[in-house]
């Protein structure tokens, strides 16, 4: 069949969806789809996502790798764009500013992330022109995958802001983007565990977060430290930016430095463990999701090497034994703490003095 569908749907389908469907099919990877239609990896990524227009010349090519006709494909991005421009929202549509409700916009404008309205300016343009988007349908789309996590949580609050959650992301995208990376590179990553590890004996983050920052990058990883606005309870996320870099985003919720640590290197078992192409977002609520369980599992090991598991499990209420143990494993005592306080070893109330707690003023990265 030759063309696409001719009706008027209320969402968006760029031809990328088809295109990552047929590629899923023919069990090919990015890297191979770019090289065949004779592109890099990165505007190939552009084209599943829409962002990159098929043209006669990619149709011809989009015919011979997938199938069908260059007409069906050039049929099927005139339908897209046409579609585009008859769901844009204006600025002033009831819909985009019922949208503004659903976005922490007082603390995007106090965080800086947006600029604040000035005089009787309408705000909508700000928000769109934050998100990359022409208007409320495209952002929909775009963040579709947070609606979908936020509905297999079981907190009313984490369901009712999927737009607050969004909104981190996006920062953490724009922060990721702008720090400058070696390409994408697992097995160096996993090399560099130790000296990360090291890292949580340093308690003032405006000594380690550069260090951190700077070691992951040469690995292909972009660290963004972004805090979160109202209504958004994670603590970590992780998702690959482009083909050759994996941004890797804290909000330092919690203050301290057992739960910062475990959060990092639970982000870093899933960018070694699960690949390229989720988004994983933690927020409060415990998953039993096996992707979190591994990760968990993983930040464990790294935390305490398994060669010093038995011994910490010998540990009991000592703080001269705990303190001794943390120095030669080669991390803060405060992570000795939580570790024992979350296996149950120690009661929640102990040994919290050891914790380092942080600061707002010392953390934010840029």
């Amino acid at each position: 069949m030759d063309s696409p569908n001719s009706f008027e749907p209320d969402w968006l389908s760029p031809p990328g969806e088809t295109i990552r469907d047929l590629i899923d099919e023919r069990r090919l990877t990015l890297a191979e789809f770019a090289r065949q239609i004779g592109c890099s990896s990165k505007d190939a990524t552009e084209l599943l996502r829409g962002r990159a227009s098929v043209t006669p010349e990619i149709a011809q090519k989009l015919a011979t790798v997938l199938g069908s006709s260059p007409r069906f494909w050039l049929a099927r991005e005139s339908q897209y764009r046409a579609d585009m421009v008859r769901l844009r929202d204006t600025p002033d549509s009831p819909e985009a500013q019922s949208w503004l409700d659903e976005l922490p916009t007082r603390d995007m404008v106090e965080f800086g992330w947006v600029p604040p309205p000035s005089g009787s300016s309408r705000r909508t343009p700000h928000f769109l022109k934050f998100f990359d988007v022409a208007g409320v349908n495209e952002w929909r789309m775009k963040y579709r995958q947070i609606f979908t996590l936020a509905a297999l949580r079981t907190s009313p609050s984490f369901v009712s802001r999927p737009g607050a959650v969004s909104a981190w992301l996006r920062q953490g995208e724009i922060r990721g983007v702008s720090i400058d990376c070696e390409p994408w590179n697992a097995q160096r990553l996993r090399g560099a565990i130790p000296d990360l590890r090291r890292l949580t004996r340093m308690k003032d983050p405006r000594k380690f977060l550069p260090e951190l920052t700077q070691r992951c990058a040469a690995c292909g990883v972009a660290v963004a430290i972004v805090r979160a606005p109202a209504g958004c309870r994670a603590s970590g996320a992780t998702r690959f930016i482009s083909p050759d870099r994996a941004l890797l985003l804290l909000s330092f919720r919690y203050l301290s430095d057992d739960q910062f640590w475990f959060t990092f290197f639970h982000e870093l078992g899933h960018l070694l463990l699960h690949g390229e192409t989720e988004l994983f977002l933690e927020d409060l609520d415990a998953s039993s999701d096996r992707y979190e369980k591994e990760a968990n599992s993983f930040a464990e090991s790294q935390i305490i090497p398994t060669e010093f598991r038995k011994e910490l499990d010998e540990i009991r209420i000592d703080m001269r034994t705990l303190v001794r143990f943390a120095h030669k494993v080669g991390v803060s005592a405060g992570l000795v703490v939580g570790q024992l306080q979350h296996n149950g070893r120690i009661p929640q109330r102990y040994f919290n003095g050891l914790k380092v707690r942080y600061d707002w003023s010392t953390i934010d990265n840029g």
